[in-house]
């Protein structure tokens, strides 16, 4: 069985869209999932399987608006590909403050058009990088007040995108190695 991340996106947020992670483990172990862990409200869990990650997220995605009659996009990556963002991040360096990182997680690789798109545009004082299904961000002031967003990366990119700081990445990272 593979160690899986699936991060979600949006729930228990200002009161919206409520999902008590103990409800949130037992639906994922009524699917199936084996060794069901959650890691903080904002919906991180930690698990087994051997099914893909696009599968994953969408009998998840399925089973919460089933459940509790909202959309969630879920986003599922394997251990080893989250120990590849840890890893590919550029901002990460010892000189690197730590409260300043986060990464955005994208549903989908982004088209190279809108890719090209995104970066002739400056967004300082925060900065960010495309690699692959991933933007790391290093914001300098504090993210909530980014233009980075979620809803901005979206929008550009045409994909599904959460984001998680550079502490819940590293713990997810640490959790999935037990």
């Amino acid at each position: 069985m593979n160690k899986k991340i699936a991060i979600l996106r949006g729930i228990n947020v200002g009161g919206k869209r409520k999902i008590r992670m103990s409800d949130l483990k037992s639906l994922c172990e009524k699917l199936g999932w084996k060794d069901v862990e959650t890691y903080i409200q904002s919906g991180n869990l930690i698990f087994t399987s051997d099914n893909q990650n696009s599968d994953l997220e969408e009998t998840l995605e399925l089973a919460i608006k089933e459940k509790y009659g909202f959309d969630v996009p879920v986003i599922v990556r394997n251990s080893k590909e989250f120990q590849t963002s840890i890893d590919n991040n550029p901002f990460f360096n010892k000189n690197a403050e730590i409260n300043q990182l986060h990464l955005t997680f994208l549903k989908e690789k982004p088209l190279q058009e809108k890719e090209m798109e995104i970066l002739t545009q400056s967004y300082e004082p925060d900065k960010f990088k495309i690699v692959g299904k991933d933007i790391f961000i290093l914001c300098v002031g504090k993210y909530h007040r980014s233009k980075l967003n979620n809803n901005f990366f979206e929008r550009k990119l045409n994909t599904g995108a959460t984001t998680r700081n550079w502490k819940t990445v590293l713990k997810l990272s640490e959790l999935s190695k037990k």
